[in-house]
């Protein structure tokens, strides 16, 4: 399929009035999206939060479907979250980790994931093990395979897309490896989700989280997390259940839901949740190999452009690339750059060396300006953000 930009950007109330090359932040909602949204809250002041979410049961049924759809997830494996994040989090807690139990991950985790690998470590006294880079640059898969087999890690635990840069890492030879293993895998999907394919039962991956609000223009405030059933025959849960993930049913037993819903808690921003759906099913209608191909097109002219500029380095490196383009400005502060465009009309991202100390230190950066075009964003456009950087330098 081919993407009519006209109709897209006519889509995109937000276009009108700014460049907008941060949607691995947050993407500009397209009008179903934002109609979703405001139609369930109109509701909810006519009638009541709980009313409402009852009345739209099978739209809500919907958001699920098409959430699932998005992934070619088997029905009952996804669950709502506020973030991805709480995604995250609440998988890697339905992990059995006993003192001495090796959790192996990458050097370019997303750093809300190390940190928490880091406070296991301390907690509960698991060992975290990063496996190494390849000379190309992503997780050396033949390395980890090695440390899979010698060390029997409890967990393996990947980020499709690192925030710190474009990089893709190869999670389908990583979640094969586990399979092999029979070794259980985490992929951390936040930022490649709607900017390209994921198909989780081709993956084997026994955990997947995303959110809502970055290249699958949903609102912020939502995500979701998938649970194979491998995992969910397993019996794995949250540590923390509550009343919607389990009932109560005697004095000093509970009993989890069948489904990825144990996961879930009982409160729920249900706009939210109708926005993601919306956004999922948006994704869908325009295909998400057209989305990948004109969002790579365009994350290759930035780098393109962006490299052309004498006093630019930009610092995105491995065999695939997405649609993260990271640069050192200069010997600008990554941040001054941002609120500069920002002035200009034009947003970006600024990343400080704390969301990516492995990758920073290695490549002798202290942080880097990070732009990431969509498929709704013009050529033009991104001719207008480097002429305005190349200003500044």
């Amino acid at each position: 399929m081919s993407l009519d930009l006209h109709a897209l950007r006519a889509d995109t109330p937000g276009t009108a009035h700014r460049i907008h090359l941060n949607n691995a932040g947050a993407a500009l909602m397209p009008t179903p999206v934002l109609d979703a949204v405001r139609q369930h809250l109109e509701l909810e002041a006519r009638i009541g939060g709980y009313e409402a979410a009852a009345e739209r049961a099978d739209a809500i049924a919907e958001a699920y479907a098409s959430v699932s759809a998005l992934l070619n997830a088997p029905a009952g494996t996804v669950a709502f979250m506020d973030s991805a994040t709480t995604a995250f989090n609440t998988a890697l807690s339905a992990i059995p980790f006993r003192e001495g139990d090796v959790l192996l991950t990458t050097r370019n985790d997303y750093a809300s994931n190390q940190i928490a690998f880091l406070s296991l470590q301390r907690r509960m006294g698991i060992r975290v093990v990063r496996a190494p880079d390849a000379e190309e640059g992503g997780v050396d898969v033949a390395a980890l395979a090695e440390l899979v087999h010698r060390l029997r890690p409890r967990l393996v635990s990947v980020t499709h897309v690192p925030t710190n840069s474009g990089l893709v890492q190869p999670v389908e030879e990583v979640c094969r490896v586990c399979r092999e293993r029979d070794v259980t895998v985490l992929v951390d999907a936040c930022q490649s989700v709607g900017q390209m394919s994921i198909d989780v039962q081709a993956l084997g991956c026994d955990f997947l989280s995303a959110t809502a609000r970055k290249f699958l223009r949903g609102p912020r405030g939502i995500g979701f997390l998938y649970v194979s059933e491998r995992a969910l025959g397993q019996g794995l849960e949250p540590l923390l259940p509550d009343m919607r993930g389990a009932d109560w049913i005697e004095a000093d037993l509970y009993q989890p839901a069948p489904d990825a819903r144990r996961f879930e808690n009982w409160e729920f921003a249900w706009a939210l949740v109708l926005g993601m759906g919306a956004a999922a099913r948006y994704a869908l209608d325009l295909g998400l190999d057209a989305i990948e191909r004109r969002v790579r097109a365009l994350a290759a002219l930035t780098r393109e452009r962006l490299s052309s500029v004498p006093g630019i380095r930009v610092l995105d490196q491995g065999p695939e690339l997405a649609g993260l383009v990271t640069a050192e400005i200069g010997s600008l502060d990554p941040a001054d750059v941002m609120q500069r465009l920002r002035q200009l009309g034009i947003n970006t991202s600024a990343s400080p060396r704390e969301v990516g100390v492995l990758d920073f230190d290695q490549k002798e950066v202290s942080g880097a300006l990070r732009a990431s075009p969509h498929y709704y964003n013009t050529a033009e456009e991104i001719d207008r953000f480097v002429e305005a950087v190349a200003a500044m330098v």
